[in-house]
């Protein structure tokens, strides 16, 4: 099984890396813009066949490594 766990920055906290490709794309002419965070996506094949035990895992490997639980959520979609 594949884990996909996509993390990203929590709400209110600065996104650096976010603001200055939200300016780039404005200089190319994209004006339509509000915001633009930037995360990571980090997948995981998994040798299991049970989609509980692979979203166990990677809860587990998010929470002791993957994940800064203080600045950062994620979501993990196991396919």
């Amino acid at each position: 099984m594949k884990a996909i766990i996509n993390v990203s920055l929590k709400e209110g906290i600065l996104d650096p890396q976010g603001k200055a490709t939200r300016h780039a794309l404005k200089t190319l002419g994209f004006e339509n813009l509000e915001s633009v965070r930037i995360g990571k996506q980090i997948v995981i094949n998994l040798n299991t066949f049970d989609a509980r035990e692979a979203r166990e895992q990677a809860q587990k490997m998010a929470e002791e490594l993957l994940v800064n639980e203080v600045i950062e959520e994620y979501s993990i979609d196991i396919q």
